[in-house]
């Protein structure tokens, strides 16, 4: 399914917005500029041809999305079906990147982050009919380090349960900037910032959030960029997650989680919206 490019690029304004690099956003047919120039045969190649100015991206007023309660999960049959379709693989995040092993995570499956930020498996509330984790990596190759990146979709009861997932999310930043991902892993320095429809350049999703930190793996030289974006669309929330690897260039991770991203609000929508 192709989403639309206005998608990506209000989705690219909420990057910005988040402090990162603008390049990540870079669209389709970006030539540097070079397009309004133009030469004469046998000048001296100085342009005599006034550069035209593309017409502004209107900003949204509302979100473009009107769910069906009657297409809403009402069972967790329904909800890992939907989840399933929604949640971001390997070709969601860009051509070199592919499955790990294992790819899904467990159908029980739920993190929870303890009173001493550590990380440890939990049991999931009644409040979310599913919860699926896709696991996707670009293998160490040519001088890069291993690159890990990760996709979950969460499928909740209402909305108001999953706007309780969100604001959750990022008191955990607060109680915890430091976190113990798992034996040898962390991640610490980390910030987080939640932006409501029309708030910090989001204008794709009725909530979004963001976390920035610092990586640190054992095993590996040095620290690293850890970046976790999540929205979220009606009942069902999305999140990407990028732990940075050597050699793997900042602005290439962001394009590609804001691609996931974009993929599974896309997706959510699409499943959840009134036909028309």
């Amino acid at each position: 399914m192709t989403y639309a490019y206005g998608r990506v690029l209000r989705a690219c304004g909420g990057v910005l917005a988040c402090g990162l690099i603008l390049t990540a956003c870079s669209g389709a047919g970006d030539d540097g500029g070079k397009s309004g120039a133009s030469t004469s045969p046998g000048s001296s190649g100085t342009s005599t041809a006034q550069p035209t100015s593309a017409a502004p991206t209107p900003t949204p007023t509302g979100l473009a999305f009107t769910p069906d309660p009657k297409r809403a999960p009402k069972n967790a049959a329904d909800a890992k079906k939907l989840a399933l379709a929604i949640v971001a693989g390997p070709e969601s995040w860009g051509p070199d990147y592919v499955k790990r092993t294992p790819y899904l995570s467990g159908d029980s499956y739920w993190p929870v982050l303890d009173t001493g930020c550590t990380w440890e498996a939990g049991t999931r509330p009644a409040t979310v009919l599913h919860n699926v984790t896709a696991y996707s990596e670009i293998p160490a190759a040519a001088g890069k380090g291993l690159l890990q990146v990760s996709a979950t979709v969460t499928v909740h009861r209402t909305e108001t349960d999953a706007d309780w997932e969100m604001a959750q999310t990022l008191e955990e930043v607060l109680r915890c900037p430091s976190q113990q991902l798992r034996d040898g892993e962390r991640i610490t320095g980390l910030m987080s910032l939640g932006s409501p429809f029309g708030v910090g350049g989001n204008f794709t999703a009725a909530d979004s959030l963001r976390e920035a930190g610092t990586y640190v793996n054992d095993a590996v030289k040095g620290e690293q960029t850890y970046s976790w974006y999540q929205s979220r669309v009606g009942q069902i929330t999305v999140a990407v997650v990028v732990k940075g690897a050597p050699g793997h260039i900042g602005k290439d991770l962001d394009r590609a989680q804001v691609q996931a991203l974009v993929a599974m609000v896309g997706r959510a929508e699409d499943a959840l919206e009134v036909q028309s």
